[in-house]
């Protein structure tokens, strides 16, 4: 049984650096879009293949996540022997609880749907949520990038430097970076007013003088890195700041709003195409090794103990 990977449209680069990195070719597959916008995946040969189908869920997020659906579908009627779907980033991983009454589990919905179109085992990276794997009822593997974030920041980041949470969400999350890096934590308490606005309250640590490493699992609008920074220069923290985070949603305007910010640099991954823009100082690290690495040891029913998120 030989390893297929799938692309699917939503991040072409990654998937085919994912399938060199485990020294293949993707599988052939087009994708037909009918005026009326309904999408039709035909996916080549993958009968008795071990099948990975590369697709995270990022903007548009509802378009990507039918594709992801009729990919895993085809290749299933196509006979793979085993199908995994490769989320890098996982939509709806936010929507892990009801917050009233007449709310869905987004979350939940969603895996059951990846289920009944014909996945066997779902692989993610660092989701938002740790709850994903209790709500599946197929296996989860939840990879972490944050090892190799940590690594290009040991690289640059002053030995004086502050890791920190940017609202108390994060802080195992920033734990996690400050044990790797050898850095302070600190926290900093929000609180949400809607989608696009946050109120950074007060900050918990030393940050007076000290270049800081503001760090979390996404950035979606910047909102919460916005109130970080201002928090942050309020305290006494040097003008001399980094964010990094694992997926880098940067949607609606957030791309002008962290220009505006003194920051030094935004590292994400590549588990969403982020583009490039002159007016951000962004760097983006490849989950593909990572992903290679995963798909390689499923493949050979080998532990991913070493890959996977801290709970």
């Amino acid at each position: 049984m030989s390893v297929g990977v799938v692309a699917g449209t939503a991040h072409r680069a990654l998937a085919d650096a994912v399938a060199a990195a485990l020294g293949t070719a993707p599988v052939a597959c087009e994708l037909e879009r009918f005026p009326d916008g309904e999408l039709r995946p035909d996916v080549g040969q993958v009968q008795g293949e071990d099948v990975y189908v590369v697709q995270p869920t990022g903007p548009a997020v509802n378009e990507h996540l039918i594709e992801l659906l009729l990919l895993l579908d085809a290749c299933h009627r196509g006979g793979a022997d085993r199908l995994t779907a490769v989320v890098p980033y996982f939509g709806y991983a936010r929507q892990d609880r009801r917050t009233r009454a007449g709310q869905p589990v987004g979350a939940r919905v969603v895996t059951e749907a990846l289920e009944a179109a014909g996945a066997d085992r779902l692989v993610v990276v660092d989701p938002h949520t740790a709850a994903l794997e209790a709500m599946c009822g197929m296996p989860v593997e939840m990879l972490t990038a944050v090892p190799a974030i940590a690594a290009v920041l040991a690289e640059e980041t002053p030995g004086t430097a502050v890791v920190v949470s940017p609202d108390f969400g994060a802080v195992k999350l920033a734990e996690h970076y400050a044990c790797l890096l050898r850095r302070p934590v600190a926290v900093v308490r929000k609180t949400r007013e809607s989608g696009t606005r946050v109120q950074a309250e007060e900050l918990v640590g030393d940050v007076a003088g000290r270049p800081t490493v503001i760090v979390d699992d996404m950035i979606s609008t910047g909102a919460t890195v916005e109130a970080a920074v201002r928090v942050l220069l309020s305290c006494g923290a040097a003008p001399d700041i980094t964010v990094a985070a694992t997926h880098g949603l940067l949607a609606g305007d957030a791309r002008d709003r962290l220009a505006q910010l003194p920051l030094r640099r935004v590292l994400v991954t590549d588990t969403l195409a982020t583009g490039q823009t002159q007016a951000l100082p962004l760097q983006v690290r490849s989950v593909a090794p990572l992903l290679a690495d995963a798909i390689n040891r499923l493949h050979n029913s080998e532990p991913l103990d070493a890959l996977l998120m801290r709970s």
